[in-house]
């Protein structure tokens, strides 16, 4: 049975790496909300941002996906509904039940986020040899696939 000293000693344990590198990528993403016209949200926003999309989700599915408690989901989805940048309309499949979708203002916030997104990519892929960054990604892509079952609906692979 593998033990902690048969951890390699050149780098961090995977855990460490991972939560140190999303620390990492939510100050860069976050660090110019504020002069991007965004000084409203706060970084616990980028959760739920990151998750809702455009097609309209359930409040539970959004924590799911978003890895937060029902609770804290709501309390978000009502700060960023006060804010604009949220709404909540009935679901067409069941009509008891509320969608929460991007207003305007949330399309404009995940349109400038995934530009943002792709700045911060651009920037870390020159921070390490060529190809290095895409390898990363797609090894860690192929290793939460294969320990979720997911299927490989990720659109096409960057080259390098």
């Amino acid at each position: 049975m593998p033990s902690s000293s048969d951890l390699p000693v050149d780098r961090l344990a995977i855990g460490q790496l991972l939560v140190r590198l999303l620390r990492e990528f939510r100050t860069e993403m976050f660090a110019p909300a504020a002069a991007r016209g965004y000084a409203d949200l706060r970084e616990p926003h980028l959760q739920i941002f990151g998750n809702v999309g455009v097609d309209g989700i359930r409040l539970t599915d959004l924590a799911a996906r978003a890895q937060l408690s029902l609770a804290a989901t709501s309390e978000l989805v009502n700060e960023l509904q006060e804010l604009g940048y949220l709404e909540r309309r009935p679901d067409p499949g069941d009509r008891r039940a509320k969608l929460i979708f991007p207003t305007g203002r949330g399309r404009q916030a995940l349109d400038d986020a995934g530009g943002r997104v792709a700045e911060i990519e651009q920037r870390w892929s020159e921070a390490v040899a060529p190809g290095d960054f895409t390898a990363a990604c797609r090894t860690l892509q192929h290793l939460l696939d294969a320990l979720t079952g997911a299927q490989d609906d990720h659109g096409p692979a960057p080259t390098s």
